[in-house]
Formats: structure tokens, C-alpha cells, sequence
């Protein structure tokens, strides 16, 4: 029998991953009513009542070079929570993502008999297989977003169930573009072009100018073109400058959250590597992925990567289906050429969005069911 009460520590790097968080701790609080969940969070988090001792944009970064400029702060942030669930050990921890961070503190707390357990698998089969090890040591179980990667994990031994991904959970399989729009203030008519260069000060540092520049050069070739451009708090000043370097504050409509409303709203989109293209798939809209990262950073992770592609929509579809601009080649330029291609190409965005549409059924799974389940069979073991 399932007690309704359950101590949780949960900790969540990034925005992406205190949504998925989130969505998790709705399920479980549906089987655990008095579940408490405490550690380190966002926004969305804190809504279903979890207590934040850190916020989650104190571990964002992005890049090994940029975690080691951090490492001090982060670091001096994990050995304080480890010392509070020494003192007082939860009933369950939960890494969400941020493999780096959480494993070292999944192993310690499951050598003390604490049962833990990953959300989203580290991306072992992207780059960076030496972390096997690492979990098959840390983890009891992980809760897979991807449907190849339990029969992956268990080739090393390693317990895994796939959950889904969450995200498909949440958008609709056809997502409303006239009531996004109206709900944004934007034109019921005519094309829009979504603006998304990440989440994390470092993507936006070295994405938000590049992608203004392609919009003033888009702009400057179809004026009928309108920008909508979704940040959130911290990064709201940086995002202004970028947009006022470009001399574009009459033509960015700047929305503070709400990316997928933008995604819905938009034609297509430019967008970060990350989370943010595999909602822009969800949502049926074409899209150019860039993925810029200080230098040495880059050197380090392009050696390790084992697969042609960095975005998620090409790696899932196993198949170029959008292009990729890296590094030196994320030039205005080249990404407002991209861009503009799709909207010259109609054909091509109704074959992208019919594999969108069943990569979007491939994953709507009911992840905060099927994972709160997962979770309960590792507390009965």
C-alpha cells in the first residue's frame, strides 16, 4: 500500500528542466497527496508547492569552460544540499537533467540507501559515453524521454522505463495559430517569424545579436515580416540591448515567457539548440537551429559527439530534416537565408510537419502517470 505521504528532494538545473519537473510532481502528488518536495527549482516548480532553497538559473550553464568559470558557486551549492539531506535524508531524490550536478549526489545519497532516481537519461548516446559508469553507480532508475534509450541503458546493466517526453503531453497535437496570435496581440495575418536564442545568459550572449542581425536583414527584404520574441526575467536587459543594437524595437514584439505560445504563433522559427527545437517540432513549424558556445567549450564537446546532428528533431528522425548552423557559421546572413527559404517553400513545410506530427505520437506517452508508477515500484524494491 502506496502511504500518502512522501519527502522528496528534487533538483532541477535549467527552465527546461523545472518544467518537466513540474509536470512530474503533479503526477506524483496525485499518488502522494501530502507529498513534500523540497531542493532546487523554478517557477513552475514552485507553483505545485515545491520550496525552493536555490533557484535553478544559479546552475544554468552551458559549456564545460563556462562550468568551470561557475565552479566554485555551483559546487559550494551542492555541498550545501548534500549536507542537508545527510542531516536529514529524504524519502527519495530525483535528479531532473543536469547529469554533472546531480549523479556525484545521487551516488553519495544511494550509498547511504536512499533511493534515487534520474528524469531524463544523460545523452549517452549523443556524446559522452564515459558517463556509463557514473550512473550504473548513482541511479536506481531512469526515467527515459526517449523510446530507444531503456533498451540502451540496459545493455550496461542499467534499469529504465520510458515515460515519454512531457512536452508532448502538453501541446496540442494541432496547435491553435489564430488563437496564439490573438492571445500574443499579434496579426491574425500574415507570416511571423518566432525568435528564440535560448535560455541560459550564455546562448543568449552569443545568439540573441546574430538573430536580430538575420531579422533586420529579413526585415530590410520583406517588411511585411513581423518578429516575436519570447524571454524571461533575468534575461530581459540583455535581450533589450540586443534588440536596440539591431535598431529593431519597432519591429520585435518582445513577450516575457510564453514560448510556446510563440512557437504556435509563428510560421517558422530560429531557434537554440536545445529543449526549445523539440517544441518547435511539437508545435508543427519548421525551423533553423544555431548553436553557438565559447570556443574552448566547443572544442572539448565536438570531440565527444558521436552523431552528425545537434538538434533534437534531426536526431530523432535519425535525418537532416532542418538545417544546423554551428559555431562560425551562425552568420545573419546565412540564417536569414535559411529562414526565408521555408517560407518560400510550402511543399517542404507540409512533409516536415507530417513528421513532426508522428514524432509528436511517439512520445505523448502521459509522463507524470507512467513515471509517478515507475517511481513507486523503486520504492517498494
Amino acid at each position: 500500500m502506496v502511504t500518502p505521504d512522501l519527502r522528496v528532494s528534487m533538483v532541477a538545473a535549467e527552465r527546461s528542466g523545472d518544467m518537466l519537473a513540474a509536470l512530474l510532481l503533479q503526477g506524483m502528488q496525485k499518488t502522494w497527496p501530502l507529498l513534500q518536495a523540497s531542493g532546487i527549482g523554478g517557477p513552475q516548480m514552485d507553483a505545485t508547492g515545491f520550496v525552493s532553497r536555490w533557484s535553478c538559473d544559479e546552475l544554468s550553464v552551458r559549456g564545460l569552460v563556462e562550468a568551470l568559470w561557475r565552479y566554485r558557486h555551483i559546487n559550494g551549492i551542492r555541498q550545501a544540499l548534500i549536507q542537508d539531506l545527510q542531516a536529514s535524508p529524504p524519502d527519495l531524490y530525483v535528479g531532473v537533467d543536469a547529469s554533472d550536478f546531480n549523479l556525484p549526489v545521487e551516488r553519495l545519497l544511494r550509498q547511504k540507501g536512499v533511493p534515487t532516481v534520474q528524469l531524463v537519461c544523460p545523452s549517452i548516446w549523443a556524446w559522452r559515453p564515459e558517463r556509463v559508469q557514473k550512473i550504473r553507480d548513482s541511479v536506481d532508475h531512469v526515467l527515459c524521454i526517449y523510446p530507444f534509450e531503456p533498451e540502451l541503458l540496459a545493455q550496461h546493466g542499467i534499469e529504465g522505463t520510458f515515460v515519454g517526453h512531457p512536452v508532448a503531453d502538453v501541446i496540442a497535437l494541432v496547435p491553435d495559430r489564430l488563437q496564439a496570435r490573438q492571445d500574443l496581440g499579434l496579426p491574425a495575418e500574415g507570416p511571423i517569424v518566432a525568435l528564440l536564442p535560448g535560455s541560459r545568459p550564455s546562448e543568449v550572449k552569443g545568439l540573441a545579436l546574430p538573430f536580430l542581425e538575420a531579422a533586420r536583414l529579413m526585415h530590410a527584404q520583406r517588411p511585411e515580416l513581423k518578429f516575436v520574441l519570447p524571454t524571461h526575467g533575468p534575461l530581459k536587459p540583455m535581450v533589450e540591448a540586443a534588440i536596440a543594437q539591431a535598431g529593431l524595437q519597432a519591429h520585435v514584439h518582445l513577450v516575457m515567457g510564453r514560448s510556446h505560445e510563440v512557437q504556435a504563433a509563428c510560421d517558422v522559427a530560429l531557434v537554440a539548440s536545445g529543449t526549445a527545437t523539440l517544441e518547435t517540432a511539437l508545435h508543427k513549424r519548421p525551423m533553423v537551429i544555431a548553436y553557438k558556445m565559447q570556443w574552448l567549450s566547443w572544442q572539448i564537446a565536438n570531440r565527444k559527439r558521436l552523431l552528425p546532428w545537434i538538434g533534437l528533431p534531426n536526431i530523432l528522425c535519425n535525418e537532416s530534416l532542418v538545417p544546423e548552423f554551428l559555431q562560425e557559421q551562425v552568420q545573419p546572413q546565412a540564417l536569414a537565408q535559411a529562414v526565408l527559404r521555408w517560407l518560400d517553400d510550402p511543399a517542404a513545410v507540409v512533409k516536415i510537419q507530417q513528421r513532426f506530427a508522428d514524432l509528436h505520437l511517439q512520445l505523448r506517452r502521459d509522463m507524470p502517470t507512467l513515471a509517478s508508477h515507475a517511481i513507486q515500484k523503486v520504492l517498494a524494491a
